[in-house]
C-alpha cells in the first residue's frame, strides 16, 4: 500500500492506496482520525489489517500543536487542558475545528469520487469522541462509525445531533484496563436513543490491540463492503 502525505483545503492529511489501486475506479472510504497528542500517520498501520487492496484511507492531522514532553510535539482536534485561555474561547476553537473536519469529509470524498454513504469514520481516544459528535449525525456520508478506546464527552451535545432514523451501525471498542465506564455509558446512551452498537471488551489498556482488529476488520467489510478488485 502507497501512504501519500497531501495539503487539503483546511487539513495535512496522508493518504493511503491501495495495491493496484486504479484512479479511474471509485473505491469506499476509511477515514481515521488519530487520539491527542498523535499525529496522521498514527493511525496509518491499521489499515493492511482491515484490507489492502479495496479501500482508499484518508488520516487527517489535528491542526492544534500541543506540547506532549519536553521538546516533543503531537496535535489534537481540542485545545489541550493546560493551554490557559477562557473556556469560550477554547470552544469557539473546537467548532472552528469540528467546521475543518466537515469541510475535510466534502473534500476527500469528492476527491476520491467516493458517493454518500460509501465511507466509515474511525476514531481512537480523541478522535473517537470526535466520530460520535460528528459521525452519528451524519448517516448520510457514513455507512458506519466507529469509536475506540473513547467516550462521549458531551452527552446532551451528541443527543442533539442525532438523526431521526438511528440505523447507522456503531462499533465501539474499549480495554477493561482503561476505564471500561466511558465505553459503556456510551454503549447505554446509544442503546437508549435507539441504536444497536456492537461492543466489545478487551484485556487490554489504551490501545489498539490484534484483538480489536480481529473484529473491527470484519465489521468494516460488513458495514461497507469492498470493491470487488479483479
Amino acid at each position: 500500500m502507497l501512504a501519500q502525505p497531501q495539503s487539503g483545503k483546511s487539513l495535512l492529511y496522508v493518504t493511503i492506496l491501495p495495491e493496484e489501486y486504479d484512479q479511474s475506479r471509485s473505491y469506499p472510504l476509511i477515514i481515521l482520525l488519530h487520539g491527542y497528542g498523535s499525529h496522521m500517520y498514527d493511525l496509518a498501520n491499521i489499515s493492511p489489517a482491515i484490507d489492502p487492496r479495496s479501500y482508499v484511507y484518508v488520516c487527517p492531522n489535528g491542526p492544534i500543536p500541543v506540547l506532549i514532553g519536553e521538546g516533543m510535539m503531537g496535535y489534537s482536534w481540542r485545545p489541550g487542558r493546560d493551554d490557559g485561555g477562557p473556556p469560550e474561547a477554547q470552544e469557539a476553537q473546537a467548532q472552528r475545528v469540528e467546521g475543518m473536519l466537515q469541510e475535510f469529509f466534502t473534500e476527500v470524498m469528492e476527491r476520491y469520487k467516493t458517493s454518500s454513504g460509501r465511507a466509515v469514520l474511525i476514531g481512537f481516544s480523541q478522535g473517537g469522541t470526535v466520530t460520535y459528535n460528528l459521525g452519528l449525525g451524519r448517516p448520510d456520508l457514513f455507512a458506519g462509525v466507529a469509536c475506540l478506546s473513547t467516550g462521549i464527552n458531551d452527552p446532551t451535545l451528541v443527543r442533539s445531533r442525532l438523526p431521526a432514523q438511528r440505523t447507522q451501525p456503531v462499533f465501539i471498542a474499549h480495554g477493561t484496563q482503561d476505564n471500561p465506564e466511558r465505553a459503556r455509558s456510551a454503549r447505554a446512551l446509544l442503546e437508549e436513543a435507539g441504536y444497536r452498537p456492537e461492543y466489545h471488551e478487551y484485556n487490554m489498556g489504551h490501545e489498539i490491540s490484534d484483538a480489536v482488529m480481529a473484529d473491527l476488520s470484519p465489521w468494516v467489510r460488513r458495514v461497507l463492503p469492498a470493491l470487488t478488485v479483479p
